[in-house]
Protein backbone atom coordinates (compact mmCIF):
# COMPACT_ATOMS: atom_id res chain seq x y z
CA UNK A 1 0.00 0.00 0.00
CA UNK A 2 1.44 3.55 -0.88
CA UNK A 3 0.24 7.03 0.27
CA UNK A 4 1.55 10.02 -1.23
CA UNK A 5 2.72 13.02 1.42
CA UNK A 6 4.04 15.26 -0.10
CA UNK A 7 7.35 14.67 -1.93
CA UNK A 8 7.83 11.75 0.14
CA UNK A 9 5.91 8.13 -0.94
CA UNK A 10 5.27 5.97 2.29
CA UNK A 11 5.56 2.36 2.14
CA UNK A 12 3.69 0.61 4.78
CA UNK A 13 5.12 -2.66 5.53
CA UNK A 14 2.22 -5.27 6.76
CA UNK A 15 1.67 -8.36 4.76
CA UNK A 16 5.13 -7.83 2.67
CA UNK A 17 7.73 -8.26 5.50
CA UNK A 18 7.56 -11.87 5.44
CA UNK A 19 8.04 -11.13 1.56
CA UNK A 20 11.11 -9.06 2.56
CA UNK A 21 12.80 -11.08 4.92
CA UNK A 22 12.68 -14.14 2.37
CA UNK A 23 14.79 -12.08 -0.07
CA UNK A 24 16.47 -10.10 2.75
CA UNK A 25 18.05 -14.23 3.68
CA UNK A 26 18.77 -14.31 0.35
CA UNK A 27 20.65 -10.83 -0.16
CA UNK A 28 23.77 -10.76 -1.66
CA UNK A 29 26.80 -9.25 0.61
CA UNK A 30 27.88 -5.68 1.34
CA UNK A 31 30.45 -5.55 -1.29
CA UNK A 32 28.25 -7.21 -3.36
CA UNK A 33 25.84 -6.45 -6.02
CA UNK A 34 22.27 -7.01 -7.51
CA UNK A 35 21.72 -8.27 -10.93
CA UNK A 36 18.95 -7.48 -12.65
CA UNK A 37 17.70 -9.45 -15.63
CA UNK A 38 16.25 -6.70 -17.95
CA UNK A 39 12.87 -7.12 -20.34
CA UNK A 40 15.27 -8.63 -23.16
CA UNK A 41 16.73 -11.22 -20.87
CA UNK A 42 19.97 -9.56 -20.48
CA UNK A 43 21.24 -9.31 -16.91
CA UNK A 44 22.29 -5.73 -15.70
CA UNK A 45 24.47 -5.41 -12.43
CA UNK A 46 23.23 -2.60 -10.93
CA UNK A 47 26.48 0.23 -8.96
CA UNK A 48 27.47 -0.17 -5.54
CA UNK A 49 25.45 2.48 -4.21
CA UNK A 50 22.13 1.19 -5.69
CA UNK A 51 22.45 -2.04 -4.45
CA UNK A 52 23.26 -0.81 -0.85
CA UNK A 53 20.00 1.60 -0.81
CA UNK A 54 18.32 -1.85 -1.89
CA UNK A 55 19.29 -3.79 0.36
CA UNK A 56 19.03 -1.42 3.41
CA UNK A 57 15.22 -0.74 2.07
CA UNK A 58 14.61 -4.95 2.20
CA UNK A 59 16.68 -5.51 5.56
CA UNK A 60 14.31 -2.13 7.16
CA UNK A 61 11.21 -4.20 5.09
CA UNK A 62 11.87 -7.34 6.93
CA UNK A 63 12.75 -6.12 10.32
CA UNK A 64 9.25 -4.41 9.95
CA UNK A 65 10.10 -0.70 9.81
CA UNK A 66 8.22 2.05 7.76
CA UNK A 67 10.27 3.11 4.77
CA UNK A 68 10.55 6.73 3.96
CA UNK A 69 12.24 7.43 0.15
CA UNK A 70 12.50 11.09 -0.52
CA UNK A 71 14.53 13.27 -3.04
CA UNK A 72 16.46 16.39 -2.23
CA UNK A 73 17.73 19.13 -4.76
CA UNK A 74 20.91 19.95 -5.73
CA UNK A 75 21.30 22.67 -4.03
CA UNK A 76 19.68 23.74 -0.37
CA UNK A 77 18.89 27.31 0.69
CA UNK A 78 20.69 28.32 3.97
CA UNK A 79 17.16 27.93 6.05
CA UNK A 80 16.57 24.14 4.35
CA UNK A 81 20.68 23.22 5.02
CA UNK A 82 20.51 24.69 8.17
CA UNK A 83 17.18 22.73 9.70
CA UNK A 84 18.81 19.31 7.65
CA UNK A 85 22.34 20.17 9.10
CA UNK A 86 20.26 20.63 12.83
CA UNK A 87 21.88 24.11 13.66
CA UNK A 88 20.31 27.36 13.51
CA UNK A 89 20.77 29.80 10.74
CA UNK A 90 22.70 32.15 11.55
CA UNK A 91 25.13 29.69 13.02
CA UNK A 92 25.23 28.07 9.71
CA UNK A 93 26.19 31.34 8.04
CA UNK A 94 29.06 31.59 10.59
CA UNK A 95 30.02 28.16 9.32
CA UNK A 96 29.96 29.24 5.93
CA UNK A 97 31.69 32.37 6.77
CA UNK A 98 34.70 30.33 8.55
CA UNK A 99 35.01 27.83 5.61
CA UNK A 100 33.36 24.81 7.28
CA UNK A 101 31.25 24.41 4.51
CA UNK A 102 31.40 25.66 1.15
CA UNK A 103 28.52 27.87 -0.10
CA UNK A 104 28.37 29.96 -3.65
CA UNK A 105 25.70 32.63 -4.37
CA UNK A 106 22.61 32.73 -7.01
CA UNK A 107 22.09 36.67 -7.36
CA UNK A 108 22.08 37.68 -3.64
CA UNK A 109 20.81 34.47 -2.05
CA UNK A 110 23.42 31.52 -0.61
CA UNK A 111 23.35 28.41 -1.74
CA UNK A 112 24.68 24.91 -0.57
CA UNK A 113 25.36 22.12 -2.62
CA UNK A 114 23.24 19.10 -0.74
CA UNK A 115 26.34 16.82 -1.03
CA UNK A 116 28.36 19.25 1.18
CA UNK A 117 25.67 19.59 3.73
CA UNK A 118 24.99 15.62 4.58
CA UNK A 119 28.88 15.17 4.40
CA UNK A 120 29.09 18.25 7.10
CA UNK A 121 25.66 16.51 8.98
CA UNK A 122 27.90 12.74 8.73
CA UNK A 123 31.14 14.70 9.68
CA UNK A 124 29.04 16.50 13.27
CA UNK A 125 27.35 13.20 14.00
CA UNK A 126 31.01 11.47 13.96
CA UNK A 127 32.07 14.50 16.30
CA UNK A 128 28.83 13.66 18.49
CA UNK A 129 29.65 9.55 18.58
CA UNK A 130 33.19 9.87 19.47
CA UNK A 131 32.39 12.60 22.23
CA UNK A 132 29.96 10.55 23.51
CA UNK A 133 32.28 7.19 23.64
CA UNK A 134 34.94 9.99 25.51
CA UNK A 135 32.45 10.09 27.94
CA UNK A 136 31.52 6.88 28.26
CA UNK A 137 35.09 5.69 28.52
CA UNK A 138 36.04 8.58 31.11
CA UNK A 139 32.62 6.79 33.23
CA UNK A 140 34.05 3.44 32.69
CA UNK A 141 37.42 4.49 34.26
CA UNK A 142 35.94 5.88 37.41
Amino acid sequence: MSATLGERDVLVTDERQQQAEQVARALPHEQQRFTVIAADGEPIELPGELSAVLSRILHGMAQGHTITIGTMPEELTTTAAAKLVGVSRPTLMKMIKDGEVPAHKVGTHTRLRTSDVRRLQRERQQRRRRAFDELRALEDDG
